[in-house]
């Protein structure tokens, strides 16, 4: 027992690093570290914040209504973060990342964040906005617009034309799921083109083209995963790099997020602290995209990760996420990496009945971005009295988009249970590993 408080000591002494509550410092009420994670020379990795730093008695009214709802939603693994006046001040998993081998999951451990990447396409579209190589009014199809590649320029509706960057933005294109969501039928689409399994963006581009358009484009908001892979399509044109080098690069890097990236489709491409993901009990098979002839699970290999990329194909552990989510408050705690004209214009619609831009809801309760997938549940929400937080789930549940409503009400709950917010902060642990020592300097 003294080899493991000796052990302990010198692993706080050599972080550097106490957390302060109120006027008096002291330790977390906790026997274990966790995992102590060194990035290797060549891999820029954000610093894995333990569940060790969360363990204090005033987030048990949290804790109960997360385990009660995963108990009762059946969830395998969740990751919960809590930010105060942009201080993480909370951090945690639960669950497990890897239930057969009861792999518990850790704060830094990521997860699927399906339609919360639309966010991070967002953020991407005002990041070249401000650097004044695009514009919202800008048209996307024809020979004058962004993606005139030849490939797109045999539409079959000329109204096309009008699409601008803002009616993808606010879901305002002129395609509705009446005939399915085209992010989602890789069958059909190789049979219209004549091609072979797997498509690609280009390939579901060209295809939709060849549809008419269901309405006018901005005459009405239609939720369009489309239309958000288009916007991948245009950051990639304009910035003339890949879709997923530029957001980290211009958007995650500066921010110090170095670990979010496009997810794979199959167990075999996780990350290294990437969770597994689990569907209800009672599920189905559905073909495999890459067109193997294998009957699959919709969570590996029944979608297509690298191709819903900007859509919903970004994997970020809940403390990163959280860090971007304080870049787009608006709040003045944190620097935000967009002016302060862009995010009114990401919250505030064009008209009535229209979307945000990247949020998925705005309203008197907060800012809110949903995300739903096979195997995947997450919900991020800024609020106005300073608190914001996180919470990815590695479990699919049959309802849908309507379970972001039960988690943000799980949520409420517990954090009125909480009397006071602590003061410190748990980011200022990565900027005590963010040397040359422990982390190499990234060079933007």
């Amino acid at each position: 027992m003294i080899l493991k408080i000796f052990t302990k000591t010198l692993i706080i002494a050599a972080l550097g690093v106490t957390i302060i509550i109120g006027n008096s410092f002291v330790a977390p009420e906790s026997e274990s570290f966790g995992n102590n994670f060194t990035a290797s020379e060549n891999y820029p990795s954000s610093f894995h914040i333990t569940n060790f730093y969360s363990e204090h008695a005033e987030f048990k009214a949290i804790e109960k209504q997360v385990e009660r709802f995963m108990s009762r939603e059946q969830m395998v693994g969740a990751s919960v973060a809590i930010a105060k006046d942009g201080k993480l001040v909370y951090t945690k998993g639960f669950g497990y990342a890897d239930k057969e081998n009861e792999v518990p999951v850790e704060p830094y451990y990521q997860f699927r964040i399906a339609s919360v990447s639309k966010l991070v396409t967002a953020v991407g579209i005002f990041k070249l906005i401000e650097d004044d190589e695009l514009s919202l009014d800008q048209h996307v199809f024809g020979s004058d617009g962004i993606l005139n590649d030849s490939v797109y320029l045999n539409y079959r509706d000329k109204k096309v034309e009008q699409i601008t960057v803002l009616n993808l933005l606010n879901h305002s294109g002129g395609w509705t799921t009446r005939w399915g969501d085209p992010m989602f039928m890789p069958t059909v689409v190789a049979h219209k083109l004549h091609k072979e399994l797997p498509v690609n963006q280009q390939d579901i581009i060209e295809f939709v083209l060849s549809k008419r358009l269901h309405f006018k484009p901005g005459g009405m908001s239609y939720y369009s995963n489309f239309g958000f892979m288009v916007l991948g399509e245009i950051i990639s044109k304009v910035s003339g790099m890949p879709y997923e080098e530029y957001i980290q690069t211009h958007v995650l890097y500066p921010q110090g997020i170095f670990d979010m990236k496009i997810g794979g489709s199959y167990q075999k491409d996780r990350n290294e602290y990437e969770v597994k993901y689990y569907e209800p009990e009672v599920t189905y098979n559905v073909e495999d995209y890459s067109g193997s002839g294998e009957m699959v699970l919709r969570s590996y290999g029944g979608n297509d990760m690298k191709t819903l990329g900007a859509a919903g194909g970004w994997v970020a552990s809940s403390t990163d996420l959280l860090k971007l989510l304080l870049a787009v408050d608006e709040m003045p705690s944190i620097k935000d990496v967009l002016t302060k004209e862009s995010i009114e214009k990401m919250i505030t619609p064009v008209s009535p009945g229209m979307s945000t831009l990247g949020w998925r809801r705005v309203n008197e309760h907060g800012w809110f971005r949903t995300g739903t997938l096979a195997g995947t549940s997450a919900l991020m929400v800024r609020k106005k009295d300073g608190l914001a937080y996180v919470v990815l789930f590695n479990t699919g549940n049959w309802k849908g988009s309507r379970l972001a409503n039960d988690i943000f009400r799980m949520m409420e709950r517990g954090i009125k249970g909480v009397d006071e917010w602590p003061q410190y902060d748990l980011f200022e642990l990565d900027n005590v590993w963010a040397s040359k020592k422990h982390r190499p300097q990234v060079i933007f």
